[in-house]
């Protein structure tokens, strides 16, 4: 027979078969037995074999792999960039990173067509093969394609549509890495089937990719800013007195700080509550400091032929203008000049690369920020490009705009720590001015301050955790709040206390906000009475429940306490010159007035009574003025200081006659009032705005400024006393603090008096012991040792320490006072052991409540003199060695404190000793220098004070030893 003519054809599959071969084996088997019947043949409709890639399709295809290759170069760029910057902590990320991040964007964006048509296309055409598995693998390709694009869409948070909760984010983030990587597994499994995989182009292309990839990454491998940049030294003479500089020693151009506009785009909430900010309106735009400033550099031009002794100001208050350059011009436009308004805006703050020290005056270092590309286009198209790479892509934003030292204390000491130069004053190179900083780095609640008479359950390690609380919130930049689950954004409001600048601006929302953010801080308890109003008189203490029966005719003397409790600085603190907090005391009997100290005098504009009680700081000039219209460059020293220290309290005294004929029970209430800026100040700013040509809020021109500043009323108390001879029935609410801790409070605010009334502090911290509390014996070794009773301190300190197995004893206060008794008795081995556990203790508790005292410098010091007097006592012992090593101890110690605080006198004044000892002369001149320029002039001192003491006569009898402020004062 002769052979089977050769035949060819294709199966559905794919399938060849040949001359042997049969899509169907059985087909000729079925041929052979069956029946030859008449007749042609039916004709069976074949079904048209349809291409999976067709040449049109495939067309497409190479499109798709084109845009694909240059993806995964791309990202295996971005990737290996984003990898470097994790592993080392550094940012690798330019402007070409940038551009090459747009790349990426856009060809994304481009795949999206073309691969969707494609897998569309190709499914639809295979859609009848049977080969499952190969169909399966296809199907799991596409999807995971998609799913790429998918998630890279939701990455760029496009229209609005913006993937907030991190967890989300984050899921969505590693699904776009991952599936990269799997779509290669899947669709080398997909052509495992089907034509043959060109190996040698796949492989030419990685390998020059990859070169490619580690030539750019190699160009990048510096960080291409150096984000804790220093500014150059030689740019510092554009910006003195001012301590700020810029990064580059230049000016930055105004517009490039005055992007709040852009800021807003993606931080509505955050924008909002700046925008009512005293950072906001900290420059000319806020009344109170341009009549104040203004001042200023009229006198720096009057004396010096230049207003550069404003630049002092102007580091913190004006550094758009500043920065610009447009600052030192004497015919600056204050109210009309484009900068003028400007306050201290989003980029000013978050463009700060670098904190140089916490000396304060504005010692920070500002650059002009590096933006994505087309940030300042005008181009609506290239701004939207500018604001998907932001969104798309945000860490390098976060980089340029939010250091780690944003969230630190360090930060805010740069304008909330000030002193007072010679280029400002022409008197001393350094004066201290406002100091929020080291009073709370000192302080129990930093966690830092091991002197503190209370702490919390949890130290605070930041200002922003109180003055920048959570605030639910959708911006941009919104995170979880660990104690809510919402997201939220810090609140840029900053609210503190300055109801003063809002009411002027007309915004009772914002006043109410800093009213209740007041609430709670402080406290006001009637404690005591004493007969005969003398503070050696017979005491009644506590008050209520129970209160004693007065007698008409007699005199008392009423004891308030005034006790600090969430604050973590010295209240009142800021402006503590101008600030006016006061206690407002009314004694009535029925419906009549018999004692008052604190009114307001409506007949002086809403003056308050100087004779009363105010929290403040009393501060003079040279010759004995008080400074009232904020002239910092005459500041000179204090007459009297009534701030109270963080967790303490502040012990008054009210002097009360009562009549003869009182015919009702007496009720004494006692207010903590707050107005952001006193009378007298009120009426120089509105003199001195009238004269700029702007007139501000209550102000009527040519006549005294009535100050209706809002008064907000911080804490309160009352307390009804039955009267002798008054049928009457009275009765008192229990006080609502623990008995042992009003008590302990009372003898603190006597004990921080001085050396006056320490016998009453004495009897109170008594009572404390007796409530079987170790504060009673813990402060009753702070009084022994101020008075020199030594041996009485140690009894006191070891009675203390029977409590030690409580869990919130402070054996670290225990350690300090035990080792300053020690060293004043001669045992300095063990006052040096004390000392060294106070700074080297890191116990579980500690830990748990966030406290490291390591930074306390008033113990590092005493550690460092104990130190000293050791190696003096060696060295009469003829043991040389070891009064060298004890010398050099002392020394690392006091370098110690001056890495903390380096304008310590204390420090200074020892290293001088102490390297005088050693016999360098160089750094003992040094630190000799260092402590003349930080000790106060105490015989200038003393003749301003003694011209104060004439002048005010309230202000007089506010500053003595002891102090009884009248109810019953008649006026003069």
């Amino acid at each position: 027979m002769p052979d089977k003519p050769y035949f060819r054809s294709e199966h559905p599959t794919g399938r060849s078969f040949g001359r042997h071969e049969s899509a169907n084996p059985s087909s000729e088997k079925v041929m052979s037995s069956a029946t030859v019947t008449s007749g042609p043949p039916a004709a069976v409709k074949k079904k048209k074999y349809v291409r999976a890639v067709g040449p049109r399709l495939r067309k497409l295809l190479y499109v798709v792999f084109a845009l694909v290759a240059l993806l995964y170069a791309n990202s295996g760029y971005l990737s290996l960039i984003t990898f470097l910057e994790w592993k080392n902590s550094q940012t690798y990320q330019d402007f070409y990173y940038q551009y090459m991040f747009l790349a990426h964007l856009v060809m994304g964006l481009l795949l999206i067509v073309p691969l969707v048509v494609f897998g569309l296309v190709h499914m639809w055409n295979t859609r009848t093969r049977r080969n499952r598995r190969a169909l399966r693998i296809g199907y799991a390709l596409f999807a995971t394609s998609i799913l790429i694009l998918v998630s890279g869409i939701l990455l760029m948070r496009v229209s609005g549509f913006d993937l907030k909760q991190p967890v989300a984010r984050s899921t969505v983030y590693w699904l776009h890495v991952a599936c990269p990587l799997i779509v290669v597994w899947l669709y080398w499994l997909h052509r495992l089937v089907g034509p043959k995989i060109k190996w040698r182009v796949g492989l030419g292309f990685a390998a020059a990719a990859a070169v490619s990839i580690l030539a750019l990454v190699i160009a990048q491998m510096q960080d291409p800013r150096n984000w804790g940049a220093v500014g150059p030294s030689s740019g510092a003479q554009y910006f003195e007195p001012s301590l700020a500089r810029t990064a580059s020693g230049n000016f930055i151009p105004a517009n490039t700080m005055m992007q709040d506009e852009y800021c807003l785009k993606c931080h509505e909430d955050v924008h909002k509550a700046w925008s009512d900010s005293v950072h906001k309106f900290s420059s000319f735009n806020n009344p109170p400091y341009l009549a104040s400033v203004t001042g200023t550099r009229a006198l720096a031009m009057q004396r010096d032929g230049s207003v550069q002794a404003s630049r002092w100001c102007a580091g913190c208050h004006d550094p758009v203008p500043f920065f610009s350059g447009a600052f030192d011009d004497p015919n600056f436009d204050m109210l009309g000049h484009a900068t003028s308004q400007a306050g201290i805006t989003c980029t000013v703050c978050h463009a700060i690369t670098h904190v140089n020290s916490v000396k304060g005056n504005a010692d920070y270092t500002i650059e002009e920020p590096l933006h994505y590309p087309f940030a300042f286009s005008d181009n609506a198209m290239l701004q939207w490009v500018n604001n998907q790479l932001v969104k798309a892509k945000p860490s390098f934003h976060k980089k340029t705009f939010l250091k780690p030292f944003h969230k630190t204390a360090e930060f805010c000491s740069t304008c909330h720590k000030v002193h007072l130069p010679l280029a400002l004053n022409h008197y001393k190179d350094f004066l201290r001015g406002q100091n929020h900083y080291d009073s709370y780095l000192f302080s129990g609640v930093s966690g830092h301050g091991a002197r503190s008479f209370y702490y919390p359950p949890k130290a605070q390690h930041n200002c922003n955790e109180c003055h920048m609380p959570r605030v639910a919130s959708d911006d941009f930049g919104a995170q979880v709040d660990p104690a809510t689950g919402r997201l939220s954004v810090h609140d840029h409001m900053f609210p503190s206390a300055n109801t003063g600048i809002a009411w002027l601006r007309g915004r009772d929302d914002v006043i109410e906000a800093h009213r209740e953010f007041l609430k709670d801080n402080v406290r006001v308890d009637l404690f005591a009475v004493r007969e005969d109003g003398e503070i050696d008189g017979k005491l009644t203490a506590p008050l209520r429940p129970n209160v004693p029966t007065l007698k008409p005719g007699k005199t008392y003397l009423l004891d308030a306490v005034v006790r600090t409790l969430k604050l973590g600085h010295l209240f009142t603190q800021g402006t503590v010159d101008s600030n006016e907090v006061w206690l407002d005391v009314t004694v009535t009997s029925g419906d009549r007035e018999i004692g008052r100290s604190g009114a307001l005098n409506a007949d002086k504009f809403n003056e308050v009574d100087p004779w009363a009680h105010f929290l403040n700081v009393f501060m003079l000039d040279k010759d004995g003025n008080r400074i009232d219209r904020r002239n910092a460059e005459d500041i000179f020293t204090p007459l009297y200081n009534h701030q109270i220290p963080p967790g303490a309290g502040q012990t008054v005294h009210y002097e009360l006659d009562l009549p003869e004929d009182l015919d009702a029970p007496v009720t004494v209430e006692v207010k903590v009032q707050y107005r952001k800026f006193d009378q007298r100040y009120m009426n120089i700013v509105a003199n001195e705005n009238e004269k700029l040509g702007q007139i501000i809020r209550g102000h009527e021109p040519g006549k005294e400024y009535r100050n209706d500043l809002p008064i907000v009323t911080m804490a309160t108390d009352s307390i009804t006393f039955p009267i002798e001879g008054v049928d009457a029935e009275v009765s008192n609410p229990k006080r609502d603090i623990p008995e042992w801790q009003r008590w302990n409070d009372y003898g603190i605010g006597l004990l921080l008096k001085g050396k006056a009334e320490l016998r009453q502090a004495e009897e109170a911290f008594k009572e404390v012991e007796k409530l079987d509390r170790y504060d009673g014996p813990l402060n009753l070794a702070r009084v022994f040792n101020t008075e020199g009773r030594l041996d009485e301190a140690v009894q006191a300190l070891n009675r203390a320490n029977q409590y030690a197995d409580q869990t919130d004893f402070p054996r670290w206060t225990w350690a300090w006072l035990s080792g300053e008794i020690n060293a004043q008795q001669g045992r300095l081995e063990e006052a040096a052991q004390n000392l060294r556990s106070v700074l080297e203790d890191n116990t579980e508790e500690m830990q748990r409540r966030g406290f490291d005292f390591s930074l306390d410098i008033e113990v590092i010091n005493l550690l460092g003199q104990t130190l000293f007097d050791l190696s003096k006592v060696r060295q009469r012992q003829g043991r040389e060695e070891e009064s060298r090593q004890y010398v050099n101890e002392a020394i690392q110690q006091f370098k110690t404190t001056l890495e903390i605080d380096p304008e310590n006198v204390s420090a200074h004044h020892n290293l001088q000793q102490l390297y005088e000892k050693i016999g360098d002369e160089t750094l003992s001149r040094k630190h000799s220098e260092l402590h003349l320029r930080y000790k106060p002039d105490d015989n200038a001192q003393s003749r301003a004070i003694r011209l104060a003491r004439e002048k005010y006569p309230a202000a007089n009898h506010a500053a003595e030893a002891v102090v009884k402020y009248s109810l019953t004062r008649s006026e003069e």
